[in-house]
């Protein structure tokens, strides 16, 4: 049974980590006893026993899907293994591009929020400007109907 470790997402076969505890998502070393493609192994690293598990599934199914095809079943060892590799790279770099069109979504609607804000405030400040300009109006609108009832008074008065 070989031992691997884990370490911020990354593979280690010795051990050595100088970085344990330091943004991990453990601060202990866990260790699950794994099967991949038939052998067991043991994972260890700062992650979860449920994430060394997750992976150890991962690479099963990408193992399981490679060789449902009869080519892949009809190569040498070594060239399956680098198909293998090609298809995990394949996820990850179609992973990462998922990621990143979302960061970038998300930057656009952040902008796009922080924007119709500004446009929120600046409608306010525009509303309540009409609605004093209203108070305005009415005052004087009620001044010229006192203006005008003076002066009916007076011509009622000649």
């Amino acid at each position: 049974m070989r031992t691997l470790y884990f370490a911020n997402g990354k593979m280690y076969n010795d051990g050595v980590n100088e970085n344990a505890g330091k943004g991990f998502l453990m601060s202990e070393k866990a260790s699950a006893d794994v099967v991949i493609n038939g052998k067991v192994y043991t994972l260890a690293g700062y992650e979860s026993k449920e994430y060394l598990q997750r992976v150890a599934a991962y690479i099963n199914s990408k193992i399981a899907e490679c060789q449902e095809t009869e080519a892949m079943k009809r190569m040498p060892k070594e060239m399956q293994s680098v198909l293998l590799e090609l298809n995990i790279a394949d996820d990850y770099f179609k992973a990462k591009e998922l990621v990143e069109k979302y960061e970038e979504d998300i930057a656009s609607k952040e902008k796009e929020i922080y924007e119709l804000r500004h446009e929120v405030i600046a409608n306010q400040i525009k509303q309540e400007g009409l609605e004093k300009n209203i108070v305005d109006l009415e005052e004087e609108n009620k001044q010229l109907h006192i203006e005008k009832a003076k002066l009916e008074g007076n011509r009622n008065d000649i």
